[in-house]
């Protein structure tokens, strides 16, 4: 059973972070969990909408750097109040450090949208 179940919840929250590298393996870990009888789906399903809320909170709490980004955009696209946008070539830059990166994807919400 996949755990790709949608639910509305009462404070909206973006699922976006689900897909970073530590979101995947939770979702890997409660759907391995859930096959084996070890956790319900309703928890498991609680348990994602939590990581959703405890991401949001911590990034804008918690992260005070910021970075600039320099590149060729190739695609852009807005829906649904999310931009997407693809990058090639690119530069990230913070005080200390400069990384080049040959292609990347940057996917943003406004934050205001989670107190509607």
């Amino acid at each position: 059973m996949k755990l790709a179940v949608q639910i509305v919840v009462a404070m909206a929250t973006f699922e976006l972070y689900r897909r970073s590298t530590i979101g995947m393996c939770l979702t890997e870990t409660l759907d391995e969990m859930v096959e084996n009888g070890t956790l319900g789906a309703d928890l498991a399903i609680k348990v994602l909408v939590q990581f959703d809320k405890s991401m949001t909170e911590a990034l804008d709490t918690q992260v005070k750097s910021k970075v600039s980004i320099k590149g060729h955009l190739h695609t852009y696209r807005f829906c649904d109040n999310v931009w997407t946008f693809i990058l090639q070539d690119a530069t990230f830059k913070n005080d200390d450090t400069l990384e080049n990166v040959g292609h990347v994807k940057i996917v943003a919400c406004d934050s205001k949208l989670l107190t509607q």
